[in-house]
């Protein structure tokens, strides 16, 4: 797949306004502020594809990227606190919205920070995962952060944490520096070689 062509499809504010699903989706979860919209941008090779800002929560609707075959979806993130109370509902609504409709699932890719243990939030997410038998890896953001021992041991507790083994792929990241992009794009093009 050439990353370097994908292109911004389209934003939606609500789960029912999206159009059905006609190819396969890799869909991208996480809390506010875990770096998603920074990861696409490292993946597609672009700095400004996906809207990136320092204060969580900017990405609020779902955002859609065109590639060669395939839809990637860039979900808003859940678990930012500065919003009103109505617009975390809308979130929610997205987010679950998205989930319960007839799609072509074919990666999520959960996104957690490799800094601190996964959060309750992320723990529902994966657990939700898991229970809707998606087919879902974990990328560990902000891998530049941390030594390779420190990377390691994390990798192991978040796997402990998070209570999966070794059939769910576990990938740290950093969109500062370009860890394990070039992995997260071999999983991706290995399940959309089987979608």
């Amino acid at each position: 797949m050439n990353y370097h062509n994908v292109k911004f499809a389209a934003a939606y504010g609500t789960s029912s306004q999206l159009p059905a699903s006609t190819r396969p989706e890799i869909a991208f979860v996480g809390r506010s502020n875990v770096g998603k919209s920074s990861l696409l941008n490292k993946l597609f090779n672009r700095k400004k594809l996906a809207k990136v800002s320092s204060k969580p929560g900017k990405t609020s609707t779902i955002n859609f990227f065109d590639a060669e075959g395939a839809h990637f979806v860039d979900l808003p993130g859940y678990g930012y606190a500065q919003v009103s109370k109505s617009e975390k509902l809308r979130w929610a609504e997205m987010i679950n919205g998205y989930f319960e409709q007839d799609r072509d699932f074919t990666l999520v890719v959960s996104l957690i920070d490799i800094r601190h243990p996964a959060t309750k939030l992320d723990v529902q997410m994966i657990d939700f995962l898991k229970e809707a038998e998606l087919p879902f890896m974990v990328v560990l953001t902000k891998a530049d952060k941390l030594s390779k021992t420190q990377m390691l041991r994390q990798v192991s507790a978040l796997r402990k944490q998070l209570a999966f083994g070794p059939e769910v792929e576990v990938v740290p990241c950093s969109s500062e520096n370009g860890t394990g992009i070039d992995d997260l794009k071999k999983v991706i093009e290995g399940y959309l070689a089987q979608a």
